[in-house]
């Protein structure tokens, strides 16, 4: 019993010890965001780099979660006698909830690991200790364009996101199930007011946080060889997901 406290203390204890170094790090970022001399060329390059590696996937996944949320639905509220209801079901459904959750969980897998095992890279080639020789500041030439770059690109991929699955939902509630597209446009347009375009607003900055901190993070940090990069790349994307699902729930709690 004594050896299982123990080790459940020395657990405990290295669990809060990794996560001061988290929050650490973070700050030490978020202090060197508007403090100048901006690095407006590797924002742009960061910007594109999230963007051209999710952009394929944000597409796919928003049309088919449009229509697969126009079938479920439809079937629903015909039981209720319902059916011209579908299209305000199916934008409030993504612009509230999943289309903030699924890009961001999308954009962990793809852009995230992405950048955890290129930071993992320059890691082990000790290009980060060379960057720290030339007496300049790694965080500020690595880590604050990916931060800043992930807060501004979120939204907009959520955004496209959104839209693709309306237009996904619109293919199967008119074109397949035969509702009015009239009734379908007309009818979310009373529903979806402003605060659910803002909650929805809110999740994805605040995804692009989470993703780009743990990313950034586990990279920086990550262990020598192959098998370090590994390691890290494969705990940023578990942790990013943990941490989306967990604020999503808390911040939607004070929000809705």
């Amino acid at each position: 019993m004594a050896n299982l406290l123990r080790m459940a203390g020395r657990y405990a204890l290295s669990t809060l010890r990794e996560m001061g170094r988290m929050f650490l790090f973070l700050l030490s970022a978020l202090k060197m965001i508007f403090k100048p001399p901006f690095k407006f060329k590797q924002l742009l390059r960061q910007m594109r780099f999230f963007g051209n590696k999710s952009m394929l996937v944000i597409l796919l996944t928003g049309s088919f979660t449009g229509m697969v949320l126009a079938l479920q639905l439809y079937y629903i509220l015909r039981k209720f006698g319902s059916e011209a209801l579908l299209g305000p079901g199916i934008a409030l459904s993504l612009i509230r909830e999943l289309g903030p959750v699924l890009s961001a969980l999308m954009v962990t897998g793809r852009a995230g690991s992405a950048l955890t095992a290129e930071l993992g890279m320059m890691r082990i080639s000790e290009q980060i200790d060379a960057l720290t020789a030339m007496a300049l500041n790694p965080i500020r030439y690595l880590i604050v364009p990916n931060i800043t770059a992930a807060l501004i690109v979120f939204p907009l991929i959520t955004a496209i996101f959104d839209v693709i699955g309306i237009y996904g939902g619109y293919l199967v509630g008119v074109k397949l199930l035969g509702i009015s597209g009239g009734t379908y446009f007309s009818l979310m347009e009373d529903y979806v007011e402003m605060k659910d375009v803002l909650l929805g607003f809110y999740k994805s900055v605040s995804f692009g946080l989470i993703v780009s901190w743990i990313s950034c993070y586990k990279g920086f940090n990550s262990g020598f060889g192959a098998a370090g990069v590994s390691k890290a790349t494969t705990e940023a994307v578990v942790l990013s997901s943990i941490l989306i699902l967990i604020w999503d729930y808390s911040l939607g709690s004070f929000l809705i």
